[in-house]
């Protein structure tokens, strides 16, 4: 018997841990793509996969990193922050999204990144038998987190026929009754969808009424086009009093790895994430707090950033109508969600947007994400590799010039 067998916990397994011979999409998605381009080395891969920044952080900010990494006074602890983000990040609140927080040491406090926040978040909140109610297709995190606590998840569907947002009512009473955290995310990751100020506001009544608090993760939050305003669900009367918002610098400043965000809103919640984190890790390294205090102070950074997702998704959107998609181009994040093809008019037939993502791959070159969680979708990045516009419009052309030979079937 392997050491070990009888050691690892249940939550992961088990005797069971490390035996499963499933193969998850993005394996599957990786092994596909190593394939093609055996297949086919003449042939470049184009990634309209990758869910990060292609660019590196802005200039300005690395420099800031630069100078703050060598004084003396950075290599402490920062424990649960530093005074300069909290007040940076309450001042970005108001610039950008016109929420004023009155008390930024008591309702901001930063994280090692967006994904270590939802993971404790959690453990705030659900104790065994509690219910998380999260959206589908969407990121796991507190999800996988919730379950580890004994806690249960309930998924609402966000779905083509409801614009993209969850029906909180028709959530069943049993749920109702034990749930205890709702988790959102808007704008959305995959669908592209964003909030509006009347769907917030049904959030913060369902909250209320049914005692359950609301995380909203706003990870994608500045990154909006045509005109659609970045929208905090703080903005919102009565969301302070029953969630927070989880802000991350990784989409909106491409400091990915540099894994900086904060928390901000109700600080009950605040104080209870806060005392998990002092618990959990000794705070991010104060030189990259600062050089995220750059960054912070400087939201041109970001308007440059959408301005070249914007032209993306116009190329882009026109060439997959083009060739049959029903392709719309969302108001926020990178992402473009559009329904999967049926098949080819060779009488290939798709069974899900797996097999359409596979097919992609390794027919065309081109690497997409499938989601099947409510409705067989697959899922194009803006954030592929190009310098410029001119390179963006030829891969563009590329896209649609490969898609166009494998004559897909949407109806």
């Amino acid at each position: 018997m392997d050491f070990f067998e009888d050691l690892i916990s249940e939550r992961l397994g088990g005797k069971q841990f490390g035996k499963s011979t499933a193969i998850y999409k993005f394996e599957k998605i990786k092994r596909a793509k190593m394939a093609a381009k055996e297949m086919h080395p003449d042939v470049e891969l184009i990634d309209m996969g990758v869910g990060e920044p292609d660019q590196a952080a802005d200039a300005g900010v690395v420099a800031r990193l630069a100078e703050e990494a060598g004084k003396a006074e950075n290599r402490w602890y920062a424990d649960n922050g530093i005074p300069e983000f909290q007040q940076a990040a309450a001042a970005y609140m108001l610039n950008v999204f016109g929420v004023k927080i009155e008390n930024p040491t008591e309702s901001i406090v930063h994280g090692i990144g967006s994904k270590p926040v939802l993971a404790m978040l959690p453990q705030c909140l659900i104790n065994p038998g509690d219910v998380l109610i999260q959206t589908t297709p969407g990121y796991p995190v507190s999800a996988t987190h919730t379950k580890y606590l004994g806690g249960e998840v309930y998924n609402l569907p966000l779905l083509q026929e409801n614009d993209f947002y969850p029906d909180l009512s028709n959530i069943p009473a049993d749920i109702l009754k034990r749930a205890k955290l709702l988790y959102l995310n808007y704008p959305n990751n995959p669908t592209g969808q964003v909030a509006t100020k009347e769907f917030f506001e049904k959030v913060v009544a369902f909250a209320k009424e049914n005692h359950i608090a609301v995380v909203h993760d706003a990870a994608y939050a500045a990154l909006t086009f045509d005109g659609t305003a970045p929208l905090s669900f703080l903005s919102v009367d009565g969301a302070m009093d029953v969630g927070i918002e989880v802000h991350s610098l990784s989409k909106a400043y491409n400091m990915t790895g540099w894994r900086l965000a904060f928390v901000v809103g109700n600080p009950k919640m605040v104080k209870a994430y806060a005392t998990v984190k002092d618990n959990t890790d000794s705070g991010q390294f104060r030189a990259i707090q600062k050089a995220g205090v750059y960054a912070l102070e400087h939201t041109e950074i970001t308007e440059a950033t959408c301005e070249k997702y914007s032209r993306r998704f116009d190329l882009l959107v026109q060439g997959l109508q083009r060739v049959g998609f029903k392709a719309v181009k969302p108001k926020g994040t990178f992402y473009c969600y559009v329904p999967a093809p049926k098949g080819t008019k060779s009488g290939i037939t798709f069974n899900n947007a797996e097999e359409v993502s596979e097919y992609l791959i390794k027919n065309a070159l081109i690497s997409t994400v499938p989601w099947d969680d409510a409705g067989p979708f697959i899922r194009f990045s803006m954030t592929f590799d190009a310098k410029g516009p001119e390179e963006e419009k030829a891969i563009m052309d590329e896209i649609e010039t490969r898609l166009a030979k494998l004559e897909l079937v949407f109806d």
